[in-house]
């Protein structure tokens, strides 16, 4: 996996250095637009309307609208200078009980990586998360936008999962619900035991996407009738750094004595060992409130799983947002 963003938790006044990691991907088979005759590759460019004339991305502007409907032009400079862009910190806010956020603001989820050799202050954050049974709320910026999100363990690992704004919510309100259609309680008993006959545990691997199986199938029978073409592929480079912590126990205890609160010093007294490592902790248990997404699942085809299975290694195509 690559690094898609760097920077420190916030958790009080204890920075924990990390790297950031989509958590889930496209199993899609990845395609591009090609001419059909010969496999040569479609492309956009950026055309000036009106001419032919292409604009390098470097030069392009982004309009937006007023609230009075007139129309502005910020440059890239222009955008770049804003605070917030420059802000490489997830800063959690509070902590709140997990049924207090419904699955709807849920949005994408990331892998928080420790990006520092010394993972005290990462493991103490997962321990205070898996402790109190409580969701991290924090806040940062990710490719220029400020993000709400929800810090939880997952599988001994931070798992970072951003959240809606209120305002990207939309209502349910359909006028055809207005008025509720009278069910009998024969209907509701019935219904009921419907309900009771369908329920179980949830597996995943239960699940497949036929679609995919399908069309990755298309693409062996395709590809064994020799109707192939060469394209050119892409590659791309894993990079690594690595930060440094400071004095754990102290800013611990400076955050204590901010929040009003007193620090409890007999059970902190004694210096923590510096390269023990931390036994393995039973507390993703406690916060798992998702399970992991469906395991990717390959064309049932012999031909096809080959295929798929290659397919799937890629990295999703989508951005992250």
């Amino acid at each position: 996996m690559r690094a898609i963003w760097t920077g420190d938790v916030s958790f009080g006044l204890v920075a924990v250095p990390v790297k950031v990691y989509s958590a889930t991907e496209s199993h899609s088979l990845s395609g591009h637009m090609v001419d059909p005759e010969d496999g040569t590759r479609i492309r956009y460019k950026r055309v000036r309307e009106g001419t032919d004339k292409e604009i390098d991305y470097a030069d392009i502007g982004t309009a937006y609208e007023s609230e009075d409907g007139e129309t502005v032009i910020l440059t890239r400079d222009e955008l770049a200078e804003l605070p917030v862009e420059q802000d490489h910190q997830i800063d959690v806010t509070q902590f709140v009980p997990a049924d207090q956020i419904d699955p709807v603001q849920f949005d994408r989820a990331y892998y928080l990586e420790p990006a520092s050799k010394n993972t005290k202050a990462y493991v103490l954050l997962r321990c205070a998360l898996a402790d109190s049974d409580l969701l991290a709320i924090a806040t940062f910026t990710l490719r220029g936008r400020t993000k709400l999100a929800a810090l939880r363990v997952y599988e001994e690992v931070i798992l970072l999962q951003t959240l809606l704004w209120p305002d990207e919510i939309r209502g349910a309100q359909f006028p055809s619900l207005d008025k509720d259609a009278k069910v009998r309680p024969q209907e509701r008993k019935m219904a009921s035991s419907l309900v009771d006959t369908m329920t179980g545990d949830f597996d995943p691997d239960a699940y497949s996407d036929t679609y995919q199986e399908q069309l990755a199938e298309l693409v062996e029978a395709k590809a064994e009738g020799g109707d192939v073409h060469d394209l050119p592929s892409s590659t791309d480079d894993d990079e690594d750094d690595d930060d440094e912590v400071g004095d754990l126990l102290a800013a611990l205890r400076a955050s204590v004595s901010d929040r009003g609160g007193s620090a409890d010093e007999s059970s902190s007294e004694k210096k923590s060992a510096p390269k023990k490592k931390p036994a393995a902790k039973k507390s993703a248990k406690k916060t798992q409130a998702e399970k992991k997404p469906a395991a990717k699942k390959s064309a049932s085809k012999k031909s096809a799983a080959k295929k798929s299975g290659s397919a799937k290694k890629k990295p999703a195509q989508k951005k992250a947002s």
